[in-house]
């Protein structure tokens, strides 16, 4: 289903910006095993799945902060980060894959009338990670540009990263269409004044109700359906 708050002109949009974990990606398994990898080396008990889960949108370092419970302890947040980050650098792959109809989007919705639109992801995952795991897959050459939570000096909601890649791109915001799962890909949109589309699959659909994007889709179909009208 495609639901529209705030009606804008599909056929306009010449950049998307993807989110990548809960939108492109199901990375929800390797995320939840790299957060009890990391308790378990801090002595610390498990945590549900559903729980990891929903911590995952703000980056790793917020990511191990949640799951250790907002310690004060800064000598122990970045030990956990550390190892988080180790374990994940090697399994990271292990489960991670494109959630269905997610390569067919892509390829369907770049394709617009001759004149391909742009694409870029914007993640607040780290850098590499973010693009190792986008190239495994086989979809580095849709992209212009893949930046992570470490390619600036903030991260999302933030929008130094999609004011970059809009001056990359030569792009202008009413041009733009920001695609993600949770409320801070929408709170990012609406900071550098783009368009914003919510992906109910995802991790955090529950988040969106905190920050109703212009439109609303529930399926991969659903934003393929959305852009080529």
């Amino acid at each position: 289903m495609i639901k529209f708050h705030r009606q804008f002109d599909p056929q306009e949009i010449k950049l998307l910006i993807f989110d990548l974990d809960g939108t492109l990606i199901d990375s929800r398994l390797d995320l939840i095993h790299s957060v009890n990898a990391m308790l378990r080396h801090l002595g610390r008990p498990e945590l549900p799945g559903d729980v990891i889960a929903s911590y995952v949108g703000d980056g790793a370092p917020m990511l191990v902060r949640r799951a250790l419970d907002d310690p004060r302890d800064e000598t122990l947040v970045k030990n956990g980060l550390d190892h988080f980050l180790a374990y994940y650098r090697v399994h990271k792959l292990d489960h991670t894959h494109l959630y269905d109809g997610i390569r067919e989007m892509l390829a369907l919705v770049r394709n617009h009338n001759g004149n391909p639109r742009k694409m870029a992801v914007l993640s607040n995952k780290p850098v590499n990670p973010s693009r190792a795991i986008v190239e495994a897959l086989g979809l580095a050459d849709l992209f212009l540009h893949i930046y992570g939570g470490n390619s600036f000096s903030t991260k999302k909601p933030d929008p130094k990263g999609a004011q970059t890649i809009l001056r990359e791109t030569k792009t202008r915001p009413d041009e733009t269409l920001m695609i993600g799962d949770s409320s801070v890909d929408v709170i990012t949109g609406r900071n550098a004044n783009l368009w914003t589309c919510g992906v109910t699959y995802g991790f955090a659909p529950h988040t969106l109700c905190e920050a109703p994007p212009d439109v609303i889709v529930d399926s991969p179909q659903d934003l393929t359906d959305l852009l080529t009208l």
